[in-house]
């Protein structure tokens, strides 16, 4: 499918220096551009490529200023890296989507499957699963018995839902990802341990995308809930009864220990771990690798381990270098200073 550079600045209300029948197919990063591609500009530090990419479009802020000729047809926005967005959205929105039920697929004739659903093949519904119009379910998925999934939803091959669990309409989950398996709950007794039932489930509410190989495990009682508008990375770990917040976001390898609650529009970077029964308020920004131990305020920033304020996080962290320069100065003052009483142990 082709489109011209008048065509897409109509479509996401930019304005074309250069030729509006500029034609483009297909996309490539700025450093990478071929013609017939669009690219994008939104980091400085890429700026030097705006002179030799060979891509025919490209998209940059409206405020930008060139200090050299630029050969590609630009495109003025007021925000480059959200008008790609739009425009990768639209172009997915192209694809032909998947209909029809595979006849290896294993459906109960319990289950209650909408319209314009596909089911690919080997997935497996059980006993009293909902699935929703439009609702596309990818090879080798397993819908446990009992499931709700809504509207436009899609699942990829090998996810796993358990049984009970509910998902909103337009969830996005990647391969892999499992979602309602037990807590890790379990008590300690003489001989080992004693495994305590989980017997609650995990509700998804709309527009959430989970990641390949996450796991949002079941609560031990009530509901481990993920809210509105999430995003969750790869290989992330959310614990039985947590919760997050509506339209938070989280990278990749975090970790949620049981009963932590995170607010909304949180930010949370990749590998953070979070204690368990604490609870992260509203807009919280959390620096990669930080251990959150305890509470936070409406839009802290945090980072370290244990996790504390960022400014004084990186304040300590300068420091650093200069220690073992430090450790020998404070070393010669010892020593000064016990020669100086020495002196005036003599003298008296």
């Amino acid at each position: 499918m082709e489109f011209t550079a008048k065509q897409i600045a109509d479509l996401i209300q930019g304005k074309v220096e250069g030729n509006e029948q500029a034609t483009v197919h297909t996309f490539a990063k700025i450093e990478e551009g071929v013609p017939g591609a669009i690219s994008f500009l939104s980091n400085p530090k890429y700026m030097h490529f705006i002179y030799e990419t060979q891509s025919s479009v490209v998209l940059v802020n409206e405020d930008v200023v060139f200090e050299k000729p630029v050969s590609a047809t630009l495109i003025r926005v007021k925000n480059a890296y959200e008008s790609v967005a739009k425009l990768l959205q639209f172009y997915e929105s192209t694809k032909p989507r998947k209909t029809g039920i595979d006849p290896l697929a294993s459906i109960s004739p319990k289950a209650t499957i909408g319209e314009d659903v596909y089911i690919g093949a080997f997935a497996v519904v059980g006993d009293g699963a909902v699935i929703g119009n439009g609702t596309q379910i990818y090879p080798h998925v397993v819908i446990g018995d009992g499931v709700t999934i809504g509207e436009k939803c899609l699942l990829y091959a090998n996810v796993t839902i358990y049984q009970g669990c509910k998902l909103g309409n337009n969830v996005t989950i990647h391969a892999g990802t499992v979602i309602g398996a037990d807590g890790f709950g379990f008590a300690p007794n003489a001989e080992g341990y004693d495994k305590i039932p989980q017997i609650g489930i995990v509700v998804i509410e709309d527009d959430v995308e989970i990641g390949a190989n996450t796991c949002v495990d079941r609560s031990t009682m009530g509901q481990t809930i993920i809210h509105k508008g999430v995003k969750l990375d790869n290989l992330i770990q959310v614990a039985h009864n947590c919760e997050i917040g509506e339209n938070t976001v989280m990278s990749a390898q975090a970790g949620m220990a049981g009963s932590t609650k995170i607010g909304k529009w949180c930010m949370v970077a990749g590998q953070v771990g979070f204690a368990g029964h604490i609870h992260i308020s509203d807009k919280t920004l959390v620096g990669a690798q930080a251990g959150v131990m305890k509470d936070t305020k409406p839009g802290d920033k945090v980072m370290g381990y244990p996790a504390i304020n960022h400014l004084t996080y990186m304040k300590a962290r300068a420091l650093d270098p200069k220690l073992p320069e430090m450790y020998l100065q404070i070393a010669a003052l010892q020593r000064e200073l016990d020669e100086l009483k020495k002196i005036v142990t003599i003298e008296r």
